[in-house]
């Protein structure tokens, strides 16, 4: 696709719409917009702008589509697979000021917000009103709207589901700056494709997210976490069906290996609990009463030591909650500290299949030479497998990492699985994508891309995007 080379007068017509105290030159940009959280796809854009409504985004989207000048969104920028860099210049599209809570409807459970809300603060306030919002990826400054780009899933997905599931309408600025409002307050709909869930995960390659309205659920007023002490993570995550078969569905269930807790008590200088055995099931229960929490945590304990479990510590209590969780919120920025360059590979298998992965993703250290760290959401097959470049030079980095990956990948089509279980395909995965896509299948996505931006011009080069 060729674009318009984007120069000094369509930076005046950005400056004159928004002023220019909210666009900045491709020159004044800096680096921290030029990548997202990994850093390892970088681009600068020619014009860095902040919106602060559906109309600013309106018209910034007509003026781009009248002059096939490529636009890039942009939340917290949070994001692990280079989904918002703005690979052909252009536009980057900064929605983080608009954060605005528009409407808490209680009578029909729904918050309608803009989307650079930041996740953690939509907790806060609907919690005060008795309420809740389930979706809970790790990363509690990522943006709604950068969670709705990606369906975020994150740690309360086997039990209550991804973003997807919360998703009841959305406000969304097409390609050519037009603006449609899909969905609505409604708990069923019949009616037609259901186009609001196509924009759902599209990583802001269809239209750009100006206003979402979610679901909400009563706040569960009683939890209990149980950290569990397994010999080895084979008999920790073969432990994983049984529990969610032998009690009510967990919260959580997540394993975690002592490398890695060990690294997070150093980067955060704070003991975990208990850090002396080789892997851990952390699981959790919420619910109306105590009652039904007290019969959930007791099933699964039991379940838990009768294969193989060490021990089963209650957490119960604030403080033993924050010290569990807040480290396990820190595990992949103590990698990072831990190395020197890392990447990820963001699998979900059947939950079957999870220890079958994780023991062949340990497998991969000694056949490539390089350090592998994992955790993940043992309860939805959704792993987190990190490989670290450490002091390898970039050309054999580069070399090792591509190998990794083409086997991890391999492994996951031979399990049944998926390229990216919540943090999306951006452009760091197309390749992997692609080959685990049929031709027909890719074909229907290229074509839905199509109708919705016929000249290409929204985050172009992401997904299956040319």
């Amino acid at each position: 696709m060729s674009y318009k080379k984007f120069d000094a007068a369509d930076l005046d017509f950005l400056k004159g719409l928004l002023g220019a105290d909210r666009v900045a030159a491709r020159d004044e940009v800096g680096e921290d917009y030029c990548h997202d959280e990994l850093g390892g796809t970088f681009a600068r854009p020619d014009a860095h702008v902040r919106v602060k409504t559906v109309d600013e985004i309106s018209a910034v989207m007509k003026y781009a589509h009248a002059h096939c000048i490529p636009v890039t969104v942009r939340g917290s920028g949070t994001g692990l697979v280079g989904g918002a860099v703005p690979l052909e210049g252009g536009i980057l599209l900064d929605t983080s000021l608009m954060t605005e809570f528009i409407e808490l409807d209680e009578r029909n459970m729904t918050l309608t917000l803009e989307p650079g809300v930041l996740l953690m603060e939509v907790a806060k306030h609907v919690e005060e009103k008795g309420l809740f919002y389930p979706p809970d990826p790790g990363e509690k400054t990522a943006t709604i709207g950068g969670n709705i780009s990606t369906n975020a899933g994150g740690m309360r997905a086997v039990k209550y589901g991804v973003t997807r599931d919360y998703v009841r309408a959305l406000t969304v600025v097409l390609p050519d700056g037009e603006v449609v409002e899909l969905g609505g307050k409604i708990v069923k709909n019949s009616s037609g494709y259901s186009l609001k869930d196509l924009i759902v995960g599209s990583e802001g390659t269809l239209g750009v997210v100006a206003r979402a309205t979610l679901r909400l659920l009563p706040l569960p007023k009683f939890k209990i976490s149980l950290l569990v002490p397994f010999p080895d993570l084979s008999a920790a995550i073969r432990t994983v069906p049984e529990v969610i078969r032998s009690a009510s569905v967990p919260t959580a269930v997540e394993f975690m290996e002592r490398e890695v807790i060990l690294a997070a008590e150093k980067f955060q200088a704070r003991k975990f609990p208990d850090s002396s055995a080789d892997a851990y099931l952390l699981l959790t229960f919420d619910g109306a009463s105590q009652q039904e929490i007290d019969l959930a945590y007791d099933t699964a304990a039991k379940t838990c030591l009768a294969n193989g479990a060490l021990d089963v510590f209650m957490s119960d209590t604030q403080e033993r909650n924050e010290s569990i969780w807040s480290a396990r919120g820190a595990f992949l920025e103590a990698i990072k500290a831990s190395t020197t360059d890392m990447d990820e590979c963001d699998v979900v298998v059947p939950r079957t299949e999870v220890a079958e992965f994780v023991l062949f993703s340990k497998e991969l250290q000694k056949r490539h030479g390089v350090r592998i760290r994992s955790f993940g959401h043992a309860g939805d097959g959704n792993l987190h497998i990190y490989v670290l470049k450490d002091d390898l030079g970039d050309d054999e980095w580069k070399s090792k990492l591509s190998a990794v990956f083409e086997d991890l990948y391999g492994k996951a089509r031979e399990l049944g699985g998926q390229v990216s279980g919540e943090h999306g395909i951006g452009f760091a995965k197309k390749p992997y994508l692609a080959e685990s896509l049929s031709p027909a299948v890719r074909a229907l996505m290229r074509g839905i891309k199509g109708v919705f931006d016929p000249k290409n011009i929204l985050n172009p080069h992401k997904i299956v995007g040319e």
